[in-house]
Formats: C-alpha cells, structure tokens, sequence
C-alpha cells in the first residue's frame, strides 16, 4: 500500500501544481504583460495564455525522458526526482518579473511534471494484486483530480487574498514528500525480479526501442493518438473554465475577488466529477471493456465542452450558475484519463512498461500543445474565448473512428 500512498500523492502534488496555472493565468498575465511592454488586453491575455499553456505542454511532453530511467533505474527513484523538478520550478515562477520569465519556468516544470504519470501508473500496476489492480490505478489518478480541490482552495484562501505569486510559491510544498517516499517505499519485486533476470542487457535505449518492435509498434501509435484527442479536450478545454468562470463572473458585475472564488468553485467540481468518474470507470472497463469505456467517456466530454464554451459562456442571463454546472460534466468526461492508467500498462512488458506510458503520453502532449496555441490564437482573431475553445470538442469524435482498432485487454493478466 505505500507504493500506492506514494503514486496517489505524488500525482495528487502533479495536479495541483500544474493547475494553479490555470487558476491565476488571468491575473498573472495581467500584471506580466505590461512589464513585457505589451498592452493587457483579453485578446492578449487569451493569445499569450494559449502560448504559455503550449510551452508548458512542450515541457510536458519533453518529460517523456522519463520512462526509459524509471525502467532502467527503478520506479521510485525517478519519481523522487520528478517531483523536486516540478516543485522547484514552480516556486521560482512566483518570482516571474515578465511573460517570457514565467514562460521558462513553465516549461522546466512541465518536464518535471510529466514523469509522474508513467511513473505511478507503472509502480502501482506492478505492486498491486491482479484482482484489484485495476481499481488501484483508477484510485491513484483521482490523485490528480483531488489535486485541483488543493489548488481551489489555496486559491480561494491565499490567491484571492495576497495574488497569483503566493499560489506558485504553494506549488513548491510538493518537495517535502519526497522524504517520506525515501523513507518509505521500495520498489516492486516484478521490477526488481525482471533486472536481475536481464541484467546488462537492460538498458535505457533498449526499453525505449522497443516500443517500436513488431510486437508493440502498432500499440504505440494507436495509444499516443488517443492521448492526443484526450489532451486537447483537457488542455484547450477543462483546463480553461477558470479563466472562463472569470470571464463570466467579471461580466455578470462580481468583484476581482468574488471572480476568483467562482473560479475555485468551478475547479473544485471539475476535480469533483472526475472523482466520481474514477469511481465508475473501473466497474464499466471491467464490464464492457476498455475501449467501449474510453469511447463513453469521449462523447461526454465533446458534448461538455461544446455546451459549456458554444452555449453557455455566451448567455446573457444565469450564466455564473450554468457555467458551474458544466464544470462538473467536464470533470466527469475527464475521467477519460483513468482508462490510460490501467489500459496502457496492460499492453506492455515490464522492461518497457514505464517507456510506453511515458511515451505515449507525452508525446501526443507535443500535438495537443499546437492546439492549445491554436486556441489562443482563436481567441486573439475572433475576440473571445468560448468559440476556439468549444470547437475542439470535435476531436473527440476523431477518436472515436480509431478506438475499434485498439487492443482490448479486459481480463487478461498483467505482461510479464
């Protein structure tokens, strides 16, 4: 159970750092533009938002490096060491003194950032019982999500009151659980049993190679287009409803602090649907199937975020109201993340478990980031938010015409 104390803290510390982002990008930007000598404007505030969001996602998928050294070096080493890097790097954004400062230290902590992911999803698979393990990596991704409730609520008390650099200097609180896990968690015998059975023939190059072998390649490009239609629906949808809810409370006539507090709320039920959703994800995978499980959650989460930027960002009356309602449907559509944390380790070998989730889901970070600029771009030509937003509710339904083609691996064991 420590091993899984471990991964569901670790990525519960991931989720709220690489949220608080998005809870104070509007005043963030606000103050940083000018400093930059560029003019604070919504149509600024949406273009530079979507590029710093994309050069995070850069950082994110350039944290793929970590798989291959978790399959070599051992689960929870590298996750010590990703979680200082996304900690540090995070605290020092709150010492920012322009647009492009705080761009570098985004990205530096998405490559922190995006380790841990593969990280745990490989550590709690392989620790667990097979008769519950999937359950026990559903549980751990609601780490993330609970992550969002922390960083709603150090926002609703700290960065309502004091500003968006106190908020970053809280992502730095992650760097004191690495000693716990020091102290307290070893890595699985599945991993440790296959190093020694391999010895020297183990080595970081090879566990990445191997992904494209006959045997997995196929795998490999199915999966990482699958997490490249779930990361626009997070990235250039969920992860603007607080900017969103912003928006909306600024023009319904809610004072600064009263929008920021909206913006908590919504973030709160965004985190709260996608625990719920992990609570019934694992029931409907083992029943229907993964595929047909992700291909649910898909069209959830196109009809979500359609709803929510297409329709209700633009209402004129009760908009505050129907806005948060829709951040709890997002939140249960991006329960779609929680088929990956089992499905994908499912697929592959112990030698290369950590690699191929580090892979495939980080390298689709790279396509969704071009989105995400997109978006911002969208925002800055057609002057708003919701519209570039609500139109990449469409990848979703790209995705759904690759699921038939995945492996399906309901009720089959875990790979050796």
């Amino acid at each position: 159970m420590r091993s899984f104390w471990a991964a569901w803290g670790g990525w519960t510390m991931d989720g709220m750092d690489s949220f608080i982002y998005s809870l104070v990008l509007v005043p963030a930007l606000q103050d940083l533009l000018p400093r930059s000598g560029i003019a604070n404007t919504t149509a600024n505030v949406g273009f530079y938002g979507g590029l710093l969001f994309a050069l995070f996602m850069v950082g994110w998928g350039t944290g793929l490096i970590w798989g291959p050294i978790a399959d070599r070096f051992g689960r929870v080493r590298t996750m010590m060491f990703s979680i200082l890097s996304f900690s540090v790097f995070t605290l020092l954004a709150a010492f920012a003194t322009g647009v492009w400062s705080l761009a570098v230290f985004r990205f530096l902590a998405g490559i922190g950032i995006g380790g841990e992911w593969s990280i745990g999803a490989a550590l709690v698979s392989e620790d667990w019982p097979e008769d519950r393990r999937t359950m026990g990596a559903a549980l751990m991704h609601t780490g993330y999500y609970i992550g969002f409730f922390l960083a709603a609520a150090a926002n609703y008390f700290i960065g309502s009151r004091f500003g968006w650099r106190y908020m970053f200097a809280v992502g730095g609180v992650p760097a004191i659980f690495i000693a716990w896990i020091r102290g307290n968690v070893r890595e699985p015998e599945r991993w440790a049993s296959r190093v020694e059975q391999l010895g020297e023939k183990w080595s970081m190059r090879g566990a990445f190679l191997l992904l494209f072998s006959p045997r997995y390649r196929r795998r490999t490009v199915l999966n990482s287009i699958y997490l490249v239609v779930s990361l626009i629906g997070l990235w250039a949808g969920s992860v603007y409803t607080p900017a969103a809810m912003t928006y909306i409370a600024e023009r319904a006539g809610r004072t600064a602090m009263e929008a920021a507090r909206l913006a908590s709320y919504s973030t709160a039920l965004l985190g709260l649907g996608t625990v719920l959703g992990a609570l019934i994800v694992p029931f409907l995978a083992d029943w229907l199937g993964r595929r047909i499980t992700l291909a649910i959650f898909y069209l959830l989460m196109s009809a979500s975020i359609w709803l929510a930027f297409g329709h209700v960002f633009y209402m004129d009356m009760h908009a505050v109201g129907w806005f948060i309602f829709c951040s709890l449907l997002l939140g249960l559509g991006g329960a779609n993340f929680i088929v990956y944390s089992f499905w994908i380790p499912e697929q592959y070998g112990t030698e290369c478990r950590a690699s191929a989730f580090a892979f495939t889901t980080n390298f689709g970070r790279f396509a969704a980031a071009g989105f995400t600029f997109l978006v911002g771009a969208g925002v800055r030509h057609f002057q708003t938010l919701g519209t570039p937003v609500a139109l990449t509710a469409f990848a979703f339904l790209v995705g759904l015409i690759f699921l038939p083609f995945g492996e399906e691996t309901k009720g089959k064991p875990l790979p050796a």
